[in-house]
């Protein structure tokens, strides 16, 4: 499993967003071996206001949170948040310092799917690669 939350400015996500979900989506399948048709995301198109940041980042400033079952490798992982910086930075033609990328990993069992706790749960894909 794969939850992704995607924040920015709004005036700057949003006319890209479907740019952008489509690449984060490509970095997931990729790094991880993850099923295409499992997409997970949510966009928090923010209002200036709303989006405090560092001086040293420009008004086109993203943050990715991507939620995960543990199990993968630190290398698929590495592999996942290159990939990210590549393909996003590209779709939002942005610099690298204006992403940044957090994957939160948490046990199965800490998960509710489908009514079952993410480790009862049968899986089309493998977490442990």
């Amino acid at each position: 499993m794969a939850q992704v939350k995607v924040y920015g400015l709004k005036e700057h996500l949003k006319p890209n967003q479907a740019h952008v979900s489509e690449a984060i989506h490509s970095c997931i399948v990729e790094a991880f071996e993850y099923p295409v048709e499992k997409k997970f995301q949510r966009f928090f198109n923010l209002e200036r206001e709303d989006f405090i940041y560092s001086k040293d980042r420009t008004e086109r400033y993203m943050i990715i949170e991507i939620s995960i079952f543990e199990g993968r490798s630190v290398e698929a992982k590495k592999r996942l948040i290159h990939l990210l910086f590549e393909r996003v930075c590209n779709a939002m033609k942005i610099d690298k310092n204006d992403l940044e990328i957090t994957i939160f990993e948490t046990p199965k069992h800490n998960w509710g799917i489908r009514g079952l706790p993410g480790d009862e749960l049968q899986l089309n894909y493998k977490v442990k690669i």
